[in-house]
Formats: structure tokens, sequence, C-alpha cells
């Protein structure tokens, strides 16, 4: 078993759902946080703990992401962090599941996660790294995100389902191992 750290800079933690019943916004959390423990034979992770700023939601227009961090979306005054921590993890490399509880808004729910392996391999420099895949959909109102406005021609404003994906590179914490 191995302990790996995330790397930010090759990561990313992604969304969209539906604006106006027939387009979709994308977004992104800009800080996020990993505990990963791997198991060294299968290269699947035995447990995965993240935390997201849930103030660094950008959806690249500035109003809309004001809005989103106000108490109609994720009130992250009250409710700073977005967490998962996995609960169980079934599979193998090329498709496995990720199965933990998602907190937002102060709500916690079982989600799973459908993952993948990228790939794991020494850097230049010695360091053993790994990379995942994985995605989910959440009902945004389960988590008591319930905000919406009605349209002239019916519908809503914003759909409920919300589409996550994680693109995930991490790298193992302490000395590179023996060959």
């Amino acid at each position: 078993m191995s302990t790996f750290a995330l790397d930010p800079t090759h990561s990313s933690v992604e969304f969209s759902v539906r604006h106006m019943m027939f387009s979709k916004v994308r977004g992104v959390f800009g800080s996020f946080s990993l505990e990963l423990a791997v198991d060294d034979a299968t290269s699947l992770p035995s447990s995965v703990k993240a935390e997201i700023d849930a103030a660094s939601i950008d959806t690249k227009v500035a109003d809309r992401d004001a809005h989103l961090r106000s108490a109609d979306f994720l009130d992250v005054e009250k409710f700073p962090k977005i967490a998962f921590e996995s609960t169980a993890i079934t599979g193998k490399a090329n498709a496995f599941t990720i199965a933990g509880n998602l907190t937002i808004h102060g709500v916690t729910k079982p989600i799973a996660l459908d993952a993948t392996l990228g790939g794991r391999a020494k850097d230049p420099w010695g360091n053993d790294r790994i990379a995942y895949e994985a995605s989910t959909k959440i009902n945004r109102k389960e988590f008591g995100l319930t905000w919406n406005q009605a349209l002239e021609a019916g519908g809503v404003l914003v759909g409920e389902d919300i589409e996550i994906t994680l693109t995930i590179q991490a790298v193992k914490v302490g000395a590179p191992a023996a060959v």
C-alpha cells in the first residue's frame, strides 16, 4: 500500500449543468485536496478522501460565480467545503467504482463514481505518478440546492442533474521507490 499526494497542476474537478433546458454551463473548482491510498499490486485506490473549496467555483462569469457562492446555491459562508470519502472500491483498473459519501451544502448522500486508471509510471525525476479519471451524476436538489427560476416558455433556468468529472494525477509520498 502506498500513499499518494495530489498534483493539483495536473488535476481538475469539472462540472456541467443544463441551462434553460437546452444548453450546458460548465465550470471548475480551482482549489481542492485529495488523500489517496493505492494498492501497489493493482494500482487501484483502496481509499479516497477529498475536499473542495466551495468558494473556488469558476464558470468564467463573475456574476454567476457570485450567485453560485451565495445562499441560493452553495452558501460558501456557511458551508465552505464540499467533501467526499470513499466507503468501498470495486472492480478492475479499466473499470472500477468508487462508492462513498458526498457532502454538499451540509447534506451527505451516498454516490458512486465510475472510474478508470489512466496509468502509472515514473516521471523524469524518479517520482512514482498515477492518474485516474472518474465521473458521476448527482441531483442538486438532493443536496438542498433547490433555487430555480421558471421560464416564460416553460421549463426552468437551471437543470437538476449535475455531471461531475475528475481528472486526477498524484505523486507517491516519500523517496522514489527502488526499481
